[in-house]
């Protein structure tokens, strides 16, 4: 058989992707490991200061919300918020200027 003949399930079972921890930014946050693939996040996260890069990963990685967060870092719900949208607008402004070098 032919592989132009062969669906596309077919064809995924024909091979395997390898994946290595160096494949991924680690961040140790409160006792986690949090993993990111995405080289152009890893980096952004890379660059925020520790405890607004902790308040990210708390957030979209490990779902916790505001007032969890809060508790976990000792600091009150409004605190987290204020953080956590300061960090997503730079986050945001490292990743645009990133992509605006690639281009």
């Amino acid at each position: 058989m032919n592989f132009s003949e062969m669906s596309e399930a077919e064809l995924l079972q024909l091979y395997t992707l390898d994946e290595y921890e160096s494949d991924y930014y680690r961040f140790e946050v409160s006792g986690y490991d949090v993993l990111v693939k995405n080289e152009l996040l890893g980096e952004a996260l890379q660059a925020l200061p520790e405890k607004k890069r902790d308040i990210i990963l708390l957030s979209y990685f490990l779902d916790m919300s505001d007032e969890e967060i809060g508790g976990l870092l000792n600091v009150v719900r409004s605190t987290i918020f204020r953080h956590r949208k300061t960090a997503l607008e730079k986050i945001k402004l490292y990743m645009e200027g990133k992509t605006d070098e690639q281009k």
